[in-house]
């Protein structure tokens, strides 16, 4: 109930838009609704009739002749056509600029923001042999600019995995970091010292440097074996005649990217930089990515939180768009889609996780999150230049500012009908996919 609630809040602060900017403009609002369907009451204040419908997946602002041509003076159609045009952006405008508060109210509680430069790798790090150094500044991954943290997570989340030669250096160096650290653990036990396990790090530390400036597979497996006999010795067990040898496969599944960094002030490209590849469970070979480095925090004052609120609104701005483009490109699936039915048992999943796990406040951040997330969603998809959505009346006024000359009404009703057709189909199949997983537990 709270997460239908929510979403129509956010419904309502979009069609508010239209609302106040066509009285603000003399336009004539017929009637303004929260919800689609038969009415369940309303009542009527000066010009305007205020509903609420039955089922609560929309809403609208009816405002005289903005579907039929009307003689009133104060239509819509007969407004300039500056008018028009802010009265149609207006929705969108208001879910971005309600976006922009809830990254704020999201923001406000951390202690620190996550940066895009990398601070250091782990002991088990892959990626700290593939050519990626601490105090690199990732502004590219696979194309996709990172400026944000949020850039950041959504180029990782849709990078593509292949399947690489697992007889390369790269895959070696990777393999020997790795195994190493595999090892190190193995050779860990309960007698072993605080200042003991402190060392093993230092020395995993300085392999994984030693690994990184490696030209070929033997003198890679030469710093591997030094330094399990160093760690061995560092432990208190016997130096072994018999290094570990390095398992080589055929084909390996990687998640592989080229990034562009800042390293000293220069913009270096790196090539085919694996990331830690893991998979799913026991049972499942699915590859997972694990990301294997740490992130510099960025200190909060005033200035980075209204920066970071700008710049992450803007960041999910983009992810919206490079989902749309890795929808029609096939990247993500149909699958991959909710409507208003999936939205509420995302939320309501999501804040039950945290309540579970990090309490109350983290649960409500959670949600905010997700509205935030689902307000800049509305108002870029509804601004896409498709029938009946507001992106394409914008572009019939466009037209219309161009040649001086409006689209035929019959014409721009046809487009709408067949727009409205294909946009209601589509929201009954991810509505009826949405139920299906809902009651399959999909």
């Amino acid at each position: 109930m709270i997460a239908v609630a929510l979403f129509e809040l956010i419904i309502f602060l979009h069609e508010g838009g239209h609302f106040i900017t066509a009285k603000k403009s003399g336009i004539k609002v017929n009637e303004f609704a929260l919800g689609m369907g038969p009415k369940i009451f309303s009542f009527t204040k000066g010009e305007t009739t205020y509903s609420l419908r039955l089922f609560p997946i929309g809403g609208y602002c009816a405002m005289e002749g903005e579907d039929e041509d009307s003689d009133n003076p104060r239509a819509f159609n007969n407004a300039a056509i500056w008018k028009r045009m802010i009265v149609i952006i207006a929705g969108a405008v208001m879910n971005i600029l309600f976006g922009l508060v809830l990254m704020l109210i999201t923001l406000l509680p951390q202690e620190s923001f996550a940066s895009t430069t990398v601070s250091e790798f782990s002991v088990s790090s892959f990626t700290a042999v593939t050519g990626l150094k601490s105090g690199d500044k990732i502004v590219e991954i696979n194309d996709y600019a990172v400026n944000t943290s949020t850039d950041f997570s959504f180029a990782l989340y849709t990078l593509p995995v292949t399947q690489v030669d697992g007889n390369e250096l790269s895959v070696y160096k990777e393999d020997c970091a790795f195994d190493l650290y595999v090892r190190a653990t193995e050779l860990v036990d309960e007698n072993t010292t605080k200042e003991q396990n402190e060392a093993v790090v230092k020395l995993l530390g300085e392999a994984q440097i030693r690994l990184s400036d490696t030209k070929s597979n033997g003198e890679a497996y030469a710093v591997f074996g030094d330094y399990y006999n160093r760690i061995a010795e560092t432990l208190g067990k016997k130096k072994s005649d018999k290094i570990p040898t390095i398992e080589i496969r055929d084909t390996r599944s990687r998640f592989r990217t080229n990034m562009k960094v800042i390293r000293d002030g220069e913009m270096i490209e790196l090539k085919n930089v694996d990331l830690l590849t893991l998979k799913k469970s026991a049972d499942d070979d699915t590859p997972q990515l694990q990301v294997d480095f740490y992130i510099e925090p960025m200190e909060k004052d005033f200035g980075t939180v209204i920066q970071q609120t700008f710049a992450n609104t803007v960041s999910v701005v983009r992810m919206v768009w490079g989902s749309l483009i890795g929808l029609i490109k096939g990247q993500f699936s149909l699958n991959e889609m909710s409507g208003p039915v999936g939205i509420a048992s995302t939320i309501t999943q999501v804040a039950g996780e945290s309540l579970k796990t990090n309490g109350f406040g983290a649960a409500v951040n959670s949600i905010v999150y997700i509205m935030m997330i689902i307000t800049v969603n509305l108002g870029v998809v509804n601004m896409l230049p498709f029938p009946a959505l507001d992106g394409g009346r914008f572009l019939m006024l466009l037209i219309e500012w161009i040649f001086r000359k409006p689209v035929p009404r019959r014409v721009e009703q046809i487009i709408n009908t067949v727009g409205l057709i294909l946009l209601l189909g589509l929201s009954a199949v991810i509505a009826v996919k949405d139920v299906w997983k809902l009651f399959s537990g999909g």
